[in-house]
């Protein structure tokens, strides 16, 4: 598909630089890293075509990926009452960007160009402002401190990442405010309005100095944000009967392969689609079962030949819960009932740390050299989880048979951001920033082992 793009794409413009800078400006103009490369990505209003893009002075012109669309209504997890048809006056247009680029511009805009070395990496997750009628859950949007990824973007920018992570869960506003404080008027549902306002305005720092690596979460699951999703994310060609718009293309619409993208000397991040994997135990006849058996056995054959592999995904595989009225949760039930039915005790052979959102806070663990670690970064602006797993008796928890925790370390009821370093071909200094912009934990990562400290 990208070799196709690129043939297309390298196409003359016939346009001076001048003609090209004056061209109509994109609503949001990104770089997206995908298993077959980067991609350049404009959101253009519905009476704009798809701009050129100077790759290095040479124009190249934009294919389209999805036009602009009324989707119609269809049921949703958040609420069937509180529902409305997704508006998309979108023209989303892209193309692949060659080895070796240095300068791009859409109009008068620079894109970041990939680096082939990785080493500055921003992690976030949840990132959205919360409006859930189901749950009574009301996040004011318009206070910069209660909602506060806008800041949590300028922050993270400020860092000069050379990638972000974003973990997945983009997307929050599924109901709408009504007159609670703080958040009435504010757009919501799952079309254009309210992936701008959640996501692509907020971000819009972060987005204009890194290439992105995008994961899936629950909330860009079909029955959510998918549509959205597969139009504005997704690093796969957006294809009819995957794009979530009719239900019984649901299972189809909720699955694409794991890839990897390449950091140079030997690492990689490896990005795995586990968005409707849920909590609970999973039955061998529910499709979501080979779906994630798949994506396991992908995965284990994708890390061969690397001597550094991170594999993240939405659900931490291997993550510890807490609530006040039933304690400490080691790992989910969706987990043991699938990648266990081929690994029980998760060694997971080649994967050195799992990066993961969904729990929203901050949260390492080390399980010694037999497993890989686990990290949590889900605190860059969805309301906080405030019931915090205390160190001493997250010690000695099995998030799977064996999977026993000997290091742990968590940030609970902050918001914040994630930065990864690299030391060493097997070496990395975590960081973790809070709105201030102090470092409040510093830990080191050497293959599979972790240690932190405030």
């Amino acid at each position: 598909m990208i070799k196709w793009m690129l043939a297309a794409g390298l196409v003359s413009a016939g346009l001076t630089e001048a003609a090209a800078a004056d061209q109509p400006s994109p609503l949001s103009a990104y770089v997206v890293m995908t298993g077959d490369g980067p991609v350049a990505r404009a959101l253009m209003a519905a009476t704009d075509a798809c701009p050129v893009v100077r790759v290095d002075g040479r124009g190249m012109v934009m294919n389209v990926r999805a036009q602009p669309a009324d989707l119609s209504l269809r049921p949703t997890k958040s609420s069937i009452d509180n529902s409305k048809p997704s508006h998309f006056p979108v023209r989303v247009c892209e193309t692949p960007i060659p080895s070796g680029a240095r300068n791009i511009h859409i109009g008068r805009s620079a894109l970041p160009a990939p680096r082939p070395s990785i080493r500055r990496i921003v992690v976030i997750g949840d990132t959205g402002c919360r409006l859930k009628a189901s749950d009574n859950a009301y996040q004011p949007c318009d206070d910069p401190a209660a909602w506060p990824f806008a800041r949590i973007a300028q922050r993270a920018a400020a860092w000069k990442p050379e990638l972000v992570l974003h973990v997945g869960d983009y997307l929050y506003r599924e109901n709408p405010c009504a007159d609670h404080p703080g958040c009435a008027g504010t757009p919501w549902g799952y079309g254009w309005d309210a992936w701008d306002a959640d996501f692509f305005t907020p971000a819009a720092p972060l987005l204009a100095v890194a290439p992105w690596l995008m994961v899936r979460g629950n909330h860009e699951s079909c029955l959510r944000a998918g549509q959205g999703w597969w139009r504005l994310l997704a690093t796969q060609p957006f294809v009819a009967g995957q794009d979530c718009n009719e239900a019984a293309n649901d299972v189809r619409g909720d699955e694409s392969p794991p890839f990897a993208i390449s950091l140079g000397g030997g690492a990689q991040i490896i990005a795995m689609d586990l968005s409707i994997m849920g909590e609970d135990t999973i039955a061998p006849d529910d499709p979501r079962f080979d779906q994630i058996r798949r994506t396991q056995q992908v995965v284990m054959t994708m890390t061969k030949g690397h001597s550094f592999t991170f594999a993240a995904d939405h659900y931490p595989l291997l993550g510890l819960t807490a609530s006040p009225r039933k304690g400490i949760k080691p790992g989910y039930d969706a987990v043991r009932s699938t990648f266990g039915s081929i690994d029980p005790a998760m060694h997971l052979p080649g994967v050195d740390m799992l990066i993961a959102g969904h729990v929203h806070e901050w949260q390492q663990a080390d399980f010694g050299p037999d497993h890989p670690g686990q990290l949590i970064s889900g605190m860059a602006g969805t309301q906080e989880d405030v019931t915090q797993v205390p160190a001493a008796k997250a010690i000695g928890q099995e998030p799977a048979p064996g999977a026993r925790v000997l290091r742990f370390d968590s940030w609970t009821g902050h918001f914040g951001f994630m930065t990864l370093e690299r030391m060493g071909k097997r070496r990395w200094r975590l960081e973790v920033h809070d709105l201030a912009g102090k470092i409040v934990r510093r830990c080191v990562i050497t293959g599979r082992r972790s240690i932190c400290a405030a």
